[in-house]
């Protein structure tokens, strides 16, 4: 073993529009207007992966969309007017408002019907699960206290276990199939897969978990696909 160095939530976005003080043609930092012409605009952020899950499923699905990005540090009082939680990503479709990455999944791969997993719907969900208390939880966090915010050792030893865990969890099960599930690429994929592009940053050579190398490179190698450095940069509005 190496050693390292819920449910869609959706509410109308009508009454919170008005805080943005936008029309369709006006701009404030670090908000472009709702443009009518763009349905979608996902809200994100540089080091976020959560928002990244849903980056690339717009991406992968070719879906038309505005990102914009958001300072975390400073949030603006324009962004925490729409998002429940404060947090990224969040999601604006038609009006409507969706929050947490994998909810907001789910969402459209039931609206697009893409990546749903087919018949192995069910199995997708579980996967989301898994990812949210498993992988999802581990890995950013422990990158988060590496990077960011130190933690005390024994919670250090607790988060690198569950990473390598978790890591030998997928690996395992990527060793009798190219996807998560037999179907193919899913939104199980998308998700599991989201935080992985970093591994370099919690001293993980993916080349010990052969089975997660393979499975990287096959997504890597998808139409639209794009490196989360690259995808959730931020984009600076035109003056």
């Amino acid at each position: 073993m190496p050693l390292l160095k819920q449910r869609p939530h959706h509410t109308k976005a009508t009454d919170h529009f008005r805080y943005l003080s936008l029309s369709p043609t006006e701009s404030t930092y670090p908000f472009s207007s709702i443009k009518k012409k763009i349905p979608m605009q996902l809200f994100g952020s540089t080091d976020s992966g959560h928002s990244y899950k849903v980056r690339s499923f717009l991406l992968l699905t070719n879906t038309p969309h505005d990102y914009q990005w958001v300072d975390l540090s400073n949030k603006p009082s324009a962004f925490l007017a729409i998002s429940p939680f404060g947090e990224v990503p969040v999601l604006l479709d038609q009006g409507r408002i969706f929050c947490q990455s994998n909810a907001i999944l789910i969402y459209l791969a039931q609206r697009s019907g893409q990546f749903t997993g087919g018949e192995e719907w069910q199995g997708a969900l579980e996967w989301l699960s898994w990812e949210a208390n498993r992988i999802g939880f581990s890995l950013p966090n422990y990158r988060f206290a590496l990077h960011w915010q130190p933690q005390p050792p024994e919670v250090m030893r607790y988060l690198q276990q569950r990473v390598l865990a978790d890591l030998n969890t997928l690996n395992e099960k990527l060793a009798v199939r190219e996807f998560l599930l037999k179907s193919g690429l899913s939104i199980a994929d998308i998700s599991c897969s989201a935080y992985l592009f970093w591994l370099d940053q919690i001293g993980v050579d993916v080349a010990d978990y052969p089975n997660i190398k393979r499975w990287l490179a096959a997504i890597c190698q998808l139409p639209g696909w794009c490196h989360p450095n690259e995808a959730m940069k931020r984009i600076p509005n035109p003056d």
